[in-house]
């Protein structure tokens, strides 16, 4: 299972980049694999405002809907258009391609609170 180092998690198992002020958000490679293949993402196009730990969307398996959490509190700046054709880029490429909405982040040290990779891995028990 792919767990990159430069990333921090939340115990619902999104990830966040941080590039500057902007948080790149998507789901664990971990996951991707517990949903199986997926076939929907839902985000509100309305939406413009995120809190940390507040759901945003949800992801759509063959056989479960799961909610979307975000890890920090920022204005939405994009939502990933490709997720509406191509949902199983998540499963494919969980921190690439297959990222789900970007945000510009209200306090980038907020993210210091989430887990490392160490921590999350450590969640998971490897």
């Amino acid at each position: 299972m792919n767990v990159p180092e430069n990333l921090k998690y939340t115990k619902e198992h999104e990830w966040i980049k941080v590039e500057g002020t902007t948080g790149i958000i998507g789901v664990t490679d971990y996951a991707q694999g517990e949903l199986g293949d997926i076939v929907y993402v839902d985000i509100n196009p309305d939406i413009t405002e995120l809190n940390a730990g507040d759901p945003f969307g949800t992801i759509e398996a063959v056989k479960t809907v799961s909610d979307l959490y975000a890890p920090a509190n920022g204005k939405v700046i994009e939502i990933n258009k490709k997720l509406n054709d191509e949902p199983q880029l998540v499963n494919s490429d969980p921190y690439g391609e297959g990222w789900i909405i970007k945000i510009e982040l209200s306090d980038p040290a907020q993210i210091n609170s989430l887990l490392d990779s160490a921590a999350y891995k450590a969640q998971l028990g490897q």
